[in-house]
C-alpha cells in the first residue's frame, strides 16, 4: 500500500482548491532530528506535503498520540534503527492518527473530494506513518483513511484509527470472537483497551476488564461486565477461565496467562515492546515457541493498515456501539508534553492534539 508523502514544495504559492486564493507553501509541524526525550520534538516551519496523483491533502484538525510515537522518538527498540536510521532518524516527521478536511486531491483520486471530513492513521511500521503532527498531511486514497463518523468531533475521530483498528484486528481477526465468549482484557483503561472493551461487548462477549483502582469506575461505564482491580486482586488466581485473553501490558508471565485460558482458548499479546534492543521480535519468538509447547493459539498482534476495518469501526461508532474515551488534550506546540505524558503509561483512553 502506498504511504504518506513528505516531499516539500518550494515553488510559488499554489491556489486553494475551493476559494482560488493563493495558499502558503509552508506549514507548522513537529519534527525531530535526533533520538531522545520529548524535548527533541520541535515545532518548525516546514514545506507543505506534496500531493501525488493518487493522494489527498488533508487539513489536519486533530491528531492523537500512540505508543509508537514515543518509541520512534526514543529510537527504541534499537533494532528498528536499522531501518529508521542508526544514529539519527532518516524521517523527521511524527504522528500517525489524524482527522480533518480534504483540502485537495490528485487527478486520479475518486474516493474523496475537497471539503470531505475524514479520519485515518497508520499502522505499527516504524518508518511508514502519516505526518499527523502537522497542519497538513497527504495520504494515498487507498490508505487507512475514510469518511469521519457522523456525530464525532475531530478530536474524538482522531483518537480512533490505530488504537481501535488494533483492538478490532486482535479480537476479530486473531481471536475470532463470538457471542457468548468470555473475554479478559488486561490493560483495559488505555487507548487500545477502552476500544477493546466496547468492541467485545458489541460482538456479544462477556467482558472482564483489568485495570487500576482509579480506572475501575470508568471501565465499568464503557460496558465491562466484571472489573478486576489488579492492586487488590490477582486475576490469574481467581479460578475463572476465558475463551480470549487480550494482554495489553505484559505484566504477567505466559504461564500465568495460560492458567486462565479455557482449553481451547486464545491468548492475544499486544503489549509494548519489551527491552531496548529487539523488543517485539523477542516477544514474537517467545510466543511462537511457547504456543508450540503448550499447543495453544497465542498470536502476537500488531496493527495492520486496513481501510475496510476503519469503515467497520465507523459503522459501529455511528450505531452507538463505540464511544472514544479521551484523557486529555494538547495543542500542536504541546506535542512534546503529550508524548511524554503517554510514555509514562498512565493515560486513561486516548491523548489528543487539537490544531
Amino acid at each position: 500500500m502506498a504511504g504518506a508523502s513528505y516531499a516539500s514544495r518550494t515553488a510559488a504559492p499554489s491556489r486553494h482548491p475551493l476559494t482560488g486564493e493563493s495558499r502558503d507553501t509552508t506549514m507548522k509541524a513537529i519534527r525531530y532530528r535526533v533520538y531522545g526525550p520529548p524535548d527533541v520534538l520541535q515545532l518548525e516551519d516546514v514545506g507543505m506535503p506534496a500531493v501525488g496523483d493518487d493522494e489527498i491533502l488533508i487539513r489536519v484538525k486533530a491528531a492523537s498520540v500512540n505508543p509508537l510515537d514515543w518509541h520512534n522518538m526514543r529510537g527504541t527498540p534499537y533494532l528498528v534503527r536499522l531501518t529508521m536510521g542508526l544514529s539519527r532518524p532518516k524521517d523527521h516527521a511524527m504522528g500517525g492518527d489524524l482527522a480533518g478536511c480534504v483540502e485537495a486531491v490528485g487527478r486520479n483520486v475518486t474516493k474523496f473530494r475537497p471539503g470531505d471530513e475524514v479520519f485515518g492513521g497508520r499502522g505499527n511500521s516504524p518508518i511508514e506513518r502519516a505526518a499527523a503532527f502537522a497542519e497538513y498531511a497527504s495520504l494515498h486514497q487507498d490508505a487507512m483513511v475514510t469518511r469521519k463518523p457522523v456525530g464525532l468531533t475531530f478530536e474524538e475521530a482522531a483518537s480512533v484509527p490505530v488504537a481501535a483498528v488494533t483492538a478490532l484486528q486482535a479480537l476479530c481477526h486473531k481471536g475470532r470472537i463470538r457471542a457468548g465468549h468470555r473475554v479478559l482484557i488486561n490493560g483495559a483503561a488505555g487507548g487500545v483497551g477502552t476500544f477493546a472493551v466496547q468492541l467485545a461487548k458489541a460482538y456479544g462477549a462477556e467482558v472482564t476488564a483489568v485495570c487500576s483502582t482509579r480506572n475501575v469506575e470508568m471501565v465499568g461505564s464503557i460496558g465491562a461486565d466484571h472489573v478486576v482491580d489488579y492492586t487488590k486482586e490477582d486475576f490469574t488466581r481467581t479460578g475463572r477461565r476465558y475463551d480470549l485473553v487480550l494482554d495489553l501490558v505484559a505484566n504477567r508471565s505466559l504461564t500465568d496467562n495460560r492458567r486462565i485460558l479455557d482449553p481451547k482458548g486464545v491468548f492475544l499479546e499486544c503489549a509494548p515492546a519489551e527491552g531496548l534492543w529487539a523488543g517485539p521480535v523477542v516477544a514474537l519468538v517467545k510466543m511462537m515457541v511457547y504456543s508450540k509447547i503448550v499447543r495453544r493459539r497465542m498470536p502476537f498482534v500488531l496493527c495492520k493498515e486496513s481501510q475496510d476495518d476503519l469503515v467497520v469501526l465507523r459503522e459501529l461508532i455511528e450505531a452507538g456501539k463505540i464511544t472514544p474515551v479521551i484523557d486529555r488534550g494538547y495543542t500542536l506546540g504541546e506535542v512534546p508534553e503529550a508524548v511524554g505524558y503517554l510514555e509514562k503509561g498512565h493515560a486513561r483512553g486516548k491523548v489528543v492534539i487539537t490544531l
